[in-house]
């Protein structure tokens, strides 16, 4: 690898961000990457061009003051199309970058377009952070491809070792990549917009479209509706919720490859598929309790807009829930794979109505010192601190 060779203009920084995810794509890496590039804009002395694959064949890059798009060709994988990969772009981002060098790379993603912009990049010496967002420790348990995870977990390690830094949002999984051998690794950890999420999304109109009565338990999940998304287990709580509470009601927003079978499965509970924006924050807080019963997060935001909108969070006790759940305060959580004791957990909170009053509020007033705002200012120092370093690497003479 070539030395990074940085010259920022005047007092701008030109970051190129590449992302095989973006919104309106609903997921948690699209979401927070939008979060951080919103941010980074409205903090000021950021010119972000945007690398990503196009979406629909009508896609037009989008311009604007401070912000530019490069759109490539990509491909949206057969066997599970919530997933789009990018083409290779060695060439074409050398070509681009030569003749418009950014001073920082962000990889958010490490697929194809991911891996050739980092080589791109790196023969260029321009300085490339990586972020961590897919634990595929986790997905193997599901796939039956061990092998092929296996591999997988090897070429990203190969990848983020050859950036500057990976950002991973929690001390957690530091220690966990940290173990397998990742060398440079930061945290950067995660926001929630409280303006969005909050228990004021209350919405008695959408109960009552619902066929949920006011008095009536509602318990709620947003998940996309994937194997490594453990749902059978959410299902096993609430028929044991039922048991104590017959009318209780479960509403289900997402979609994904296992929905049919789960609805098939289930055609009693509310399946109201993929929701966005405010119609989203009111189908959080328009539930009593939410169950997250997912083994395989690198982070999981949907716990922290959960507890945004004022419920009380069952999940096990890793990824975001380890950094902002105390247990039996504002939620509750349990070690990893303890199924047992998260339906207990889910039947004790679905009895109580005082104490999911009680924890809901708590875990609304975590979720308000979580700012998105705080999280680009240290996004900002990060940025900040690795070119420094970079320029002063570049001004020592060698000896």
């Amino acid at each position: 690898m070539s030395k990074p060779n940085l010259q920022l203009i005047s007092s701008s920084t030109r970051m190129s961000v590449v992302t095989e995810t973006w919104p309106p794509e609903i997921n948690g890496v699209a979401r927070t990457i939008s979060q951080m590039v919103t941010g980074l804009r409205a903090h000021g002395g950021y010119h972000i061009q945007l690398v990503r694959p196009r979406q629909t064949a009508r896609d037009k890059a989008l311009h604007a003051d401070g912000f530019q798009e490069y759109l490539v060709n990509g491909l949206t994988l057969p066997f599970y199309k919530e997933v789009r990969l990018g083409f290779p772009q060695y060439n074409a981002l050398k070509r681009l970058w030569k003749k418009q060098r950014p001073d920082i790379v962000q990889i958010v993603t490490e697929g194809p377009l991911g891996y050739s912009a980092m080589k791109a990049a790196n023969k260029l010496g321009i300085p490339v952070i990586s972020d961590f967002h897919t634990n595929f420790d986790q997905y193997s348990r599901y796939y039956r491809l061990s092998g092929l995870f296996s591999l997988a977990k090897r070429y990203l390690r190969h990848v983020h070792n050859q950036t500057l830094v990976t950002l991973v949002p929690t001390r957690e999984l530091q220690q966990q990549l940290s173990t397998n051998g990742y060398t440079k690794l930061g945290i950067l950890d995660r926001g929630i917009d409280v303006k969005m999420f909050n228990p004021q999304r209350r919405s008695p109109a959408l109960r009552e479209q619902l066929g949920v009565q006011p008095d009536q338990l509602l318990v709620t999940l947003v998940s996309r509706m994937a194997q490594e998304k453990n749902l059978d287990l959410a299902f096993e709580a609430f028929r044991a919720i039922q048991q104590h509470v017959p009318k209780a009601r479960f509403l289900l927003v997402g979609d994904g490859p296992e929905r049919k079978r789960l609805q098939d499965a289930h055609p009693d509970c509310l399946f109201v598929g993929m929701q966005t924006g405010t119609a989203l924050a009111e189908h959080y807080a328009s539930g009593d309790l939410f169950l997250y019963p997912s083994t395989s997060e690198t982070f999981g935001n949907v716990v922290l807009e959960a507890m945004a909108s004022g419920l009380p969070v069952v999940t096990f006790d890793y990824a975001a829930a380890h950094e902002h759940l105390r247990s039996n305060i504002n939620g509750m959580s349990m070690a990893l794979d303890d199924n047992a004791a998260f339906i207990q957990a889910s039947t004790i909170l679905a009895l109580n109505p005082v104490l999911r009053k009680t924890q809901g509020h708590a875990a609304h007033q975590t979720a308000l010192s979580l700012s998105w705002e705080k999280v680009v200012e240290r996004l900002h120092q990060t940025l900040q601190t690795i070119l420094h370093e970079v320029r002063h690497e570049a001004a020592t003479p060698t000896k």
